[in-house]
């Protein structure tokens, strides 16, 4: 029997709550949840005693040093924090908060490339990275991202509170944002992990420029990516509904990221 791969952990929200159960059930023969951690220990202790068999919940220092692949399903804060020692030691980790890559990626790239670790970064509510990496092989111009999310889920946003958009009061489709994906992530730092993951896979944070809507007809998580380059052009639309746990995500992150594991665990990859 084939050794299992151990994995931990980190956020037992709805995403990564719905990935341990993944885990524990439809990737069982092939791995281990080992270790499971949470801001909040009580969220963690109930999720633990949910699965079988049970995994252990431990401080985040501690998590790398008990698996194989560390999963980051937490914040954009968690990741800056757990990438760079889960890398230290070695460990392999996927990143479901890409926007928090930002400020590390340099790091993280160079300490994977020095510990023989791996960095794993699902294509999360979007799709076209593959037609994107291909194009980058001979020369892309221009990567475009727009966004539509519903208005309650944007309240939060730096952007929206600094601007003091009042978006409740909209009466139509409206764009609140048009920039870089840099400044994309630094006012939608926890709606708009998909402009980092489009920016590492083309032209980077400056050169990727993105467009973000809202507006009372909006119910779905939608995302358009347009990329231009000697390839041609390519346009690909994905209509999101949000996650049944948290309408906050779309679905489609987390299928994405047990689709990235599957990738993992298998002896063949199809796809670019």
């Amino acid at each position: 029997m084939p050794e299992l791969k151990r994995i931990g952990i980190v956020g037992c929200g709805s995403i990564g709550g719905q990935l341990a159960r993944s885990i524990s059930s439809y990737f069982k023969d092939r791995t281990r949840l080992m270790v499971i951690c949470d801001q909040d220990n009580q969220k963690a202790m109930a999720l633990s005693n949910e699965l079988n068999p049970h995994p252990d919940v431990l401080p985040l220092d501690s998590i790398p040093l008990h698996c194989d692949l560390v999963i980051e399903a937490a914040s954009p804060e968690t990741c800056r924090e757990l990438v760079p020692k889960a890398l230290n030691m070695g460990r392999d980790i996927m990143v479901l908060s890409a926007s928090g890559l930002v400020d590390i990626y340099d790091k993280a790239f160079n300490l994977a490339k020095a510990k023989q670790a791996r960095l794993y970064v699902p294509s999360g509510p979007i799709t076209g990275i593959d037609g994107l990496e291909a194009a980058m092989t001979g020369g892309v111009r221009s990567v475009r991202l727009t966004m539509r999310k519903p208005s309650a889920v944007l309240g939060d946003a730096p952007h929206v509170q600094s601007k003091k958009l009042q978006l409740s009061s909209l009466t139509a489709e409206t764009v609140i944002f048009e920039g870089s994906a840099r400044e994309a992530i630094k006012g939608f730092p926890h709606h708009i992990h998909a402009a980092a993951t489009l920016s590492f896979a083309g032209l980077g944070l400056d050169q990727t420029q993105v467009r973000i809507l809202t507006g009372p007809e909006i119910a779905m998580h939608i995302y358009d990516v347009e990329i231009e380059g000697a390839f041609g052009r390519l346009a690909v639309r994905s209509e999101n509904v949000p996650s049944p746990q948290n309408p906050n995500h779309s679905y489609l992150s987390l299928l994405s990221a047990c689709a990235l594991l599957n990738e993992i665990l298998s002896p063949v990859q199809l796809g670019t």
